[in-house]
This record gives structure tokens, sequence and C-alpha cells, in this order.
């Protein structure tokens, strides 16, 4: 089994896709329409399966440097879909946000709040080719590139869990005993924090 085709089969943390609708190829012609280009076969063979959610904790980061999210991973908890049924942000949201944010163009979005993004990168490729895939920060120093295609981006997925520090896992370990113990009751699942501040890095 390749790499990509593990992490298809286990990709989604969410085994029911109850949040959005069924992908159908006259939706994936449509969007394609819309976005003006041609979107990777790997990513719409993820959005078969489930049309947009939350990413498995496995696969939620793609190791690199100089992240605006941490100091060594992109964060990659969530893919957006193309159709939902309870209108929340899918990636035909992309033409809006990139003027909306000031971003380069063109790209279609896959993951962001905003500050940063995960995105297909056309710019090189042109709208029919094989994007690249880049995080880009709307407030700091610009584009920072992952991979060559998606599918070298999802075979490059891991567990942002491996990037914390010890400090932060003994804090979250405290912090959930502590809590069972001024309650009485079982201490709650250790919620591990996932987004390390620029400003709380360790010097050097």
């Amino acid at each position: 089994m390749t790499k990509f085709e593990e992490v298809l089969t286990s990709f989604w943390r969410d085994a029911i896709d109850d949040d959005h609708v069924a992908l159908t190829d006259a939706a994936i012609a449509d969007a394609e329409e819309k976005l003006g280009v041609r979107l990777p076969a790997a990513l719409l063979r993820l959005l078969r399966v489930r049309n947009g959610g939350h990413v498995a904790d496995r696969w939620d980061a793609f190791p690199v440097e100089g992240s605006s999210w941490s100091e060594h991973y992109a964060c990659f908890d969530y893919l957006e879909g193309i159709l939902d049924e309870n209108d929340s942000s899918t990636i035909l949201d992309t033409p809006y946000l990139v003027q909306e944010w000031d971003l380069p163009a063109p790209v279609v979005l896959l993951h962001g709040d905003g500050h940063w993004w995960v995105a297909l990168d056309y710019r090189a490729c042109g709208p029919t080719g094989e994007p690249s895939v880049v995080e880009i920060d709307s407030d700091g120093p610009g584009v920072v590139f992952l991979a060559p295609d998606f599918d070298s981006f999802v075979e490059g997925l891991t567990a942002s869990e491996q990037f914390l520090t010890d400090d932060q896992i003994a804090v979250a370990t405290a912090d959930a005993m502590d809590a069972g113990v001024h309650t009485g009751a079982r201490a709650p699942k250790i919620q591990l924090p996932d987004r390390i501040s620029l400003t709380d890095r360790p010097p050097g």
C-alpha cells in the first residue's frame, strides 16, 4: 500500500458525513468552473470519501520550517469541502477570501482562518496544471512552499502531537490532573495545544 492509500483510508476524523452533502461529478464540474481551475485528482478522492471536515489527529500537520503556525509544522486539521448543507465555508469561498485578505492568485484555499491559509497554488502551473501546496501568511512574510503537488502533500502529513515540547505536555497533563482533584471526578481528556504562538517560543 502506498502512503497516499494509507492516508486515504484513515484521513477523516469522523467516519460519517453528517455536515456536508455527498460530492457528485456535477458539483465538481461546477466548482472547477467557478474557481477557474482543474482540481487535483488526489484532492477529489479525499472529498469523495467525505466532502470536507476534520482531519484525523494522525494526519493533522505538515512538517516545515518557517511556518506561521509553529516552528516546525503547518496546521492541517481541517479540509474544506465543495458543498455544505449548513452554509459553512467551502473552497468555493476562495475568490471572496482572496479579495478580502489581499492574497496571491490564482489559488484555492483548503484550510485557514484569515491570518493564515493552506492553499493550492496555480501561479506557476496555470489553471489546468498540477498546483503546488503552500502556506500563505496574511500577516507576515507571505508564502511558504510545502509540497510540489497535493499527492506529495498528503503523503507528507503526520501528527502535530509529535512537535509539542515536553513543557507543553507537562502543563496540559498537570491541568487535567488538577481539574480531577478539585472536582472529585475523573480528569478530562488531556487537550494538547496544537498552535505554538510565536511569542511563546523559547529563546534560541
